[in-house]
C-alpha cells in the first residue's frame, strides 16, 4: 500500500500523505472508502500513531479525506470548486517547474514524453 523510504528527504508523515494521495488520485482508493484506522496504519507501517494522525489531518485539510466522529476517515469526493482551485495551484507549480527544467537544459521532447507517459499510465489504469 504505502512504502516508506527512510533515506527520503521528506518526513514520514509527508511520505504517508503522498502515498495516500497517489492511491486516491489513481482510483485505487474510491470515494467514501474507509481508510485504515490511525492505529492500524501505524502498526502496519511501524510508525508512531501521531505521525499517521498528522498525515490524515493534512489530507483532510486539503480535501482528500474526511472524518466521521467515531467511524473513522474516508476518501472524499473532490468538489468541483476544490478540485478547480487545486488544479490551478498545480498548474502554477507545473509552470514554475517547467521553466526551471528548461533552464537546466531539459529538451522539450523529453518534457512532453514525461507528460505523455503519465497520461498513458492513467488511461491504462481506467
Amino acid at each position: 500500500m504505502i512504502n516508506l523510504d527512510y533515506k527520503d528527504g521528506r518526513s514520514i508523515h509527508e511520505q504517508i500523505e503522498a502515498g495516500l494521495k497517489e492511491l486516491i488520485i489513481n482510483g485505487i482508493l474510491k470515494t467514501d472508502e474507509q481508510l485504515p484506522s490511525v492505529r492500524e496504519l501505524s502498526v502496519s507501517l511501524t510508525v508512531n500513531p501521531n505521525t499517521v494522525q498528522r498525515a490524515y489531518k493534512e489530507l483532510e485539510q486539503e480535501g482528500f479525506i474526511y472524518s466521521v466522529k467515531g467511524k473513522g476517515n474516508f476518501v472524499a469526493s473532490l468538489s468541483r470548486a476544490n478540485s478547480e482551485r487545486r488544479r490551478d495551484e498545480l498548474v502554477e507549480s507545473l509552470v514554475e517547474i517547467t521553466r526551471e527544467l528548461c533552464f537546466l537544459g531539459l529538451e522539450k521532447t523529453e518534457a512532453m514524453n514525461i507528460i505523455e507517459n503519465i497520461y498513458s499510465e492513467r488511461e491504462e489504469m481506467l
